[in-house]
């Protein structure tokens, strides 16, 4: 299969201070930033991945691995959380890991089968035996449809889940009062009441989840695979409109939040990737070039949105297309981390009046300037650039193409009318 040649630029401009801006608007047929103009810190934790026992790395690529960017690790990941109980020398690996590749672990407890004690064990062992100091703990995976897929053989139902999931908790709290719960680790959000998961009897999982488990739960949790359609093969196009549409998942679900408990909770999507099939070797399945221009979007979308963690799925997987990497080979959405570990800490006033094209604006703890600018569509554009009091005379650029992983290109000067040019799909 022949892929397009794809670019993505993280520009980095070293910029003087001009004085206080007012607000910004959109600039229409151009980019426009407004260094000046703070949104507030950027959670590291947005780069974040899936790894368990069933996703080991091959030890060839662990050096990229390790360079990667990695931020949060959800482990062990999937369905295997409710297979059967962790042991502790897992936990042990785990640990090891994390460190080798500097990200936060996150760890999922049993919930189907499981059992308060042994749940409360491993947050004794973890945390006060090993002292590791895992915060962030939850509960089961994808519990809405346990009885859908086989896992659980009689109808398993928010009254299930509420109850299960309060007893773990509980005792789990007992063991260390410190850790921080994440929950309920629900299947396919989505943006409106009509469109999220329901049980047996038509009832909102997380509404009905919220309403019993709020006062323990202190980050929400949900999955997100919107491209997953059995008859219908997904299509770039359906892809590239698709980056749009995950603001309006948040917002949903952040009122439905506040509505539900009075309290603004973080959210998390904990597993993240556009198909849950087994796809792979398509113009746009999970190991497909245009999959990393769309994932570098979600990513920045999901920095407008204020999301606390994203876990994309899955760092390696060798029977499908989710994985980053199959065994030793490396798939191009990979390259999107070490291209967002050059990004800042603070994000500023970014924003695109160019159709299909985005742009994500930080500033780094030394003031250095960077841009994430994204051409989803099938046409080379070139762009004016304008950064609200400033002239850009030069930037390092970064490139990640079919011949590029995301390497850096040096420094480059910009032309004197300021135009930017994005390749294709970039």
């Amino acid at each position: 299969m022949k892929h397009r040649s794809i670019l993505t630029l993280l520009i980095l401009v070293l910029l003087s201070a001009c004085g206080p801006a007012p607000s910004p608007t959109p600039v229409p047929d151009a980019l426009f930033v407004d260094p000046r103009t703070d949104l507030g810190p950027i959670s590291p934790y947005l780069y974040g991945t899936n790894y368990g026992p069933m996703h080991a790395v091959a030890l060839d690529v662990m050096p990229l691995v390790e360079e990667a960017g990695f931020k949060a690790l959800r482990f062990p990941g999937g369905a295997w959380t409710d297979a059967l109980d962790m042991q502790s020398f897992q936990i042990d690996m785990l640990m090891t890991f994390a460190k080798q590749v500097d990200a936060m672990p996150t760890i999922s407890v049993r919930l189907l089968g499981g059992k308060p004690e042994t749940a409360a064990e491993l947050v004794r062992y973890t945390n006060l035996e090993k002292n590791y100091g895992v915060t962030y703990w939850s509960i089961g995976n994808e519990p809405n449809i346990y009885t859908q897929l086989g896992q659980a053989d009689y109808d398993y139902t928010i009254d299930n889940l509420n109850k299960d999931w309060r007893s773990i908790a509980l005792a789990m709290k007992e063991a260390d009062p410190t850790i921080k719960l994440m929950g309920p680790e629900l299947s396919q959000w989505n943006d409106s009441y009509e469109t999220t998961p329901k049980d047996s009897a038509g009832r909102d999982w997380m509404t009905e989840f919220l309403k019993v488990n709020g006062d323990l739960v202190d980050v929400v949790t949900v999955h997100r695979y919107p491209m997953y359609s059995p008859n219908n093969p997904v299509t770039v196009q359906a892809l590239r409109e698709n980056t749009r549409k995950w603001i309006g998942e948040v917002e949903y679900l952040r009122g439905l939040i506040k509505e539900t408990t009075g309290r603004d909770l973080p959210i998390a999507i904990t597993e993240v990737n556009s198909d849950p099939s087994s796809a792979m070797m398509q113009e746009v399945s999970p190991d497909s070039f245009y999959n990393a221009i769309w994932y570098a979007d979600v990513l920045g979308q999901m920095m407008n949105a204020d999301v606390f963690m994203i876990n994309q799925w899955v760092l390696s997987q060798r029977t499908t297309g989710l994985g980053l990497l199959q065994g030793s080979t490396v798939r191009p959405t990979f390259y999107v981390f070490p291209l967002y570990k050059n990004f800042g800490s603070q994000q500023v006033y970014a924003a695109s009046g160019v159709t299909d094209v985005d742009i994500f604006a930080a500033k780094r703890e030394d003031g250095t300037l960077t841009l994430m600018v994204i051409n989803l569509s099938d046409e080379e554009k070139r762009i004016p650039l304008q950064v609200k009091g400033e002239k850009l005379a030069e930037a390092e650029v970064w490139l990640l193409d079919v011949t590029h992983n995301a390497e850096n290109l040096g420094t480059q000067t910009f032309s004197t009318d300021g135009i930017v040019t994005l390749p294709p799909q970039s």
